[in-house]
């Protein structure tokens, strides 16, 4: 069993950081537009990819959660950096073709490739603090099969979440490291 708040989260650090290192390429580029209209609209774009990315699938976060089960004596919770690894293996490609259009889209619009990945960085971290405030409210985490962590939580596929104590797992609530 995966965490659910450490899969959503895994995607947010890469997006995160691959977005600014795309923006201040983006900045070196003159482009079509020019930098400042380049910036503009990249400012707009990420606060309209953050807001987009926390909200999606929301409604299907909230149902499966609203119907989780108990996990029971022989589920095997997976760790926290195992789940980061299975998930970052499995999208490393996408990452980089994500990286790689936000460059290319610098020669058009500067930045605002860029500030797109960044937006859905922290539209993730967003939708993983969200999971983390339920986990708390309710006093639960919420798990899923580790066949879900390539594909995502709240996948087509997935039929429910499983639930455990707080101190269950090595991530708190909303998928951080456990502080110790």
């Amino acid at each position: 069993m995966a965490r659910v708040a450490v899969i959503v989260r895994a995607g947010a650090a890469p997006l995160w950081w691959l977005g600014p290192a795309a923006a201040a390429i983006g900045v070196l580029l003159p482009g079509l537009t020019g930098r400042w209209t380049g910036a503009v609209a990249g400012t707009a774009l990420f606060l309209v990819t953050a807001f987009v990315v926390a909200l999606v699938r929301r409604g299907r976060y909230t149902r499966l959660a609203g119907c989780a089960t108990r996990a029971g004596r022989h589920d095997i919770l997976q760790d926290r950096r195992v789940t980061l690894r299975v998930w970052r293996r499995a999208h490393r490609w996408w990452l980089l073709l994500a990286f790689l259009a936000a460059v290319g889209s610098s020669f058009a619009v500067p930045f605002a490739g860029g500030a797109v990945l960044s937006g859905a960085g922290a539209g993730l971290w967003a939708k993983a603090v969200l999971l983390g405030r339920r986990e708390r409210t309710d006093e639960t985490l919420l798990w899923v099969g580790a066949d879900r962590v390539a594909k995502g939580p709240a996948g087509t596929r997935t039929t429910g979440f499983r639930t455990t104590g707080v101190a269950a797992g090595d991530a708190a609530p909303g998928g951080a490291r456990r502080r110790h």
